[in-house]
């Protein structure tokens, strides 16, 4: 790959490559599709890793002008649990790593109730009440999806492994530092503790 192409990226190629950002499903949507690279011998769909990087740069630079309390993360599925809750600990964005209470962003009546502009979700289906919640309201919906995932209602698609612990702990950190970066926030000292490890899950 010429160097020039290789500075774009957020993180090295191969921090991308051996996380397995990039490796689908055997399953396959129409919706995803057109992010879809190649299908291995295996089967299993691999995804634009270029297209991927593209998305989490538009993402960063999208959910930045927004404050932590205006977003809002969440992530049913447990393999997403620990990079969701390192991604709060270090932005103050709140989480849901587990089950969203549907109600929350809907029913003032709830004590959990908040209002937000931006909501995150590491797979559309298993979080979609939350989905569902955030559309009502008319906050953005942004979603990691995987090859066999549909995108109705998500207004912005980041096309990735949205189920191995690996590649959520590197997106996640990568949008932690990306956030904090560009809204001023992130120091030396500070990017030296947000490190990768702490965001996946051993």
């Amino acid at each position: 790959m010429p160097e020039e192409q290789q500075e774009q990226f957020l993180v090295p190629l191969d921090t991308y490559l051996k996380a397995g950002l990039h490796i689908g499903t055997k399953f396959r949507t129409k919706y995803m599709a057109p992010f879809i690279y190649k299908i291995r011998p295996d089967g299993l769909a691999v995804l634009n890793i270029q297209e991927i990087n593209r998305r989490i740069k538009l993402v960063t630079k999208f959910v930045a002008k927004f404050a932590p309390n205006e977003i809002l993360i969440v992530g049913k599925r447990e393999n997403g649990w620990k990079a969701i809750q390192m991604f709060s600990k270090v932005t103050g964005v709140r989480n849901y790593a587990g089950n969203y209470h549907a109600g929350v962003l809907t029913n003032p009546q709830l004590e959990e109730f908040m209002e937000i502009k931006v909501l995150l979700c590491t797979d559309p289906w298993p979080d979609k009440d939350a989905v569902k919640d955030a559309v009502k309201t008319g906050a953005v919906v942004i979603a990691l999806c995987d090859t066999n995932n549909e995108s109705n209602y998500v207004d912005m698609v980041i096309p990735c492994n949205n189920k191995g612990k690996k590649s959520l702990g590197l997106f996640f950190w990568i949008l932690a530092k990306e956030y904090l970066k560009k809204r001023g926030l992130l120091t030396a000292e500070t990017e030296m503790q947000i490190k990768l490890e702490d965001f996946i899950e051993e």
